[in-house]
């Protein structure tokens, strides 16, 4: 059996979305291939196991038959980490991993999926450097696009494998904007070359995969919904900060799928967005187009920008509600809409660590990454750099 031990720089990095992608390539190829998450920390019941989220995502969509207790054999519970570091008796969680691993000495290929970058778990003696070291399994890293940051990072990162052990057997970078971008991969191979760490591949940037939807927005804050809006699983592909001119506002920074966070005092804002989107629906209406221009015309620093300020939605902020006859205009415009009570900088800062996982029903999106994977990275090279799996 060969293994590989896939870890990432950080959270969000598209850690999943590449174990995802790696298990149907190698089953797509003909391998016998099993998934294994040695350390679980977001833990769901699942036919009255405990399991990890994301061993559960791969049974799911992969139809697996192996037992949860072999994909996902340890757990950090509530509590644990206090009772670790006071001294006080806990579960060894490490002599689970073993047993499961051996579960797998039948297949052909072990995929285990670390907790996120190479040092998380260290504070329960649970690393994953510590686990890749006892599975005997080798590293690969993913991070994200860019060229300096994600080279300091797998350099960072491989330098704590390295510490305790474990070989980095290569690395991926995510979310790459390779139109914008051109000859990156060259850069990032000949970065990491300088460390010795191989680059095994390039995933291209797609806004489904890596941003938010409507939904997943309301789901993550605590935020009243005004208007729901057509489509709760479009994908927010941009977020603007709505604290400038209308004018500017519109000239810089809007686009037809941007989320628009704004003082729900910003009458000027939130009506320029409105006005937008009313004005496309009901363009045929003299009584409605008659209504908006009355209202830009009373409301200071509000403009009829036309369908050059169509947005996504937007969120309002402060817990302000705008004047019943500007929020009866949001609703007529059937954008979302939605009131948060914080304020503007806290409501962005939420927007942004919104964790973005896939889930077993997101079938577009699962089917997305497949191909994705499939097309940009080439399989045999993490074959080569799988090792065979010593048990005892």
């Amino acid at each position: 059996m060969r293994q590989l031990f896939l870890a990432a720089t950080g959270q969000n990095r598209g850690k999943t979305t590449t174990s995802l992608g790696l298990l149907n390539g190698f089953r797509r190829r003909g391998y016998n291939t099993g998934f294994m998450k040695p350390v679980g920390q977001r833990t769901i019941i699942a036919d009255g196991q405990v399991t990890d989220d994301d061993s559960y995502l791969m049974k799911q969509v992969f139809d697996l038959p192996d037992p949860y207790w072999a994909m996902s054999p340890a757990h950090i519970p509530r509590g644990y980490t206090k009772a670790y570091l006071g001294g006080q008796p806990v579960e060894d969680l490490i002599a689970k991993i073993g047993p499961a691993q051996r579960y797998f000495a039948d297949h052909d290929v072990l995929l285990a999926e670390g907790t996120g970058h190479a040092g998380v778990g260290a504070v329960v003696g649970l690393s994953n450097a510590v686990v890749a070291r006892m599975m005997g399994a080798p590293a690969v890293i993913v991070s994200e696009g860019g060229v300096g940051r994600p080279i300091d990072e797998i350099v960072l990162n491989a330098s704590h494998f390295a510490a305790h052990g474990v070989p980095v057997a290569g690395a991926i970078v995510n979310k790459v904007r390779l139109d914008e971008q051109p000859g990156i991969e060259t850069f990032l191979e000949r970065g990491l070359a300088h460390h010795g760490i191989p680059l095994l591949g390039v995933l291209p940037y797609r806004p489904i995969l890596s941003n938010p939807t409507l939904a997943m927005i309301l789901e993550g804050t605590d935020a009243e919904v005004i208007h729901a809006g057509s489509d709760p699983d479009r994908v927010v592909g941009r977020i603007a900060i709505g604290a400038m001119e209308p004018t500017h506002l519109v000239e810089k920074v809007l686009t037809r799928d941007t989320l628009v966070i704004v003082p729900g005092d910003r009458e000027d804002i939130i009506l320029t967005l409105a006005a937008a989107q009313v004005s496309d629906r009901f363009h045929a209406l003299p009584a409605t187009v008659e209504q908006i221009d009355a209202l830009v015309e009373e409301t200071p620093g509000a403009i009829d920008a036309g369908p050059e300020a169509k947005v996504l939605g937007i969120l309002l902020t402060g817990g302000y509600s705008p004047r019943p006859e500007v929020e009866d205009l949001v609703n007529q415009a059937g954008m979302f809409c939605a009131r948060l009570p914080g304020d503007t900088y806290t409501v962005a800062n939420q927007v942004h660590d919104i964790l973005v996982k896939t889930h077993a029903a997101d079938l577009g999106k699962i089917e997305m990454i497949k191909d994705l994977v499939w097309e940009h990275l080439f399989f045999d090279r993490f074959l080569e750099v799988a090792t065979e799996a010593r048990l005892s």
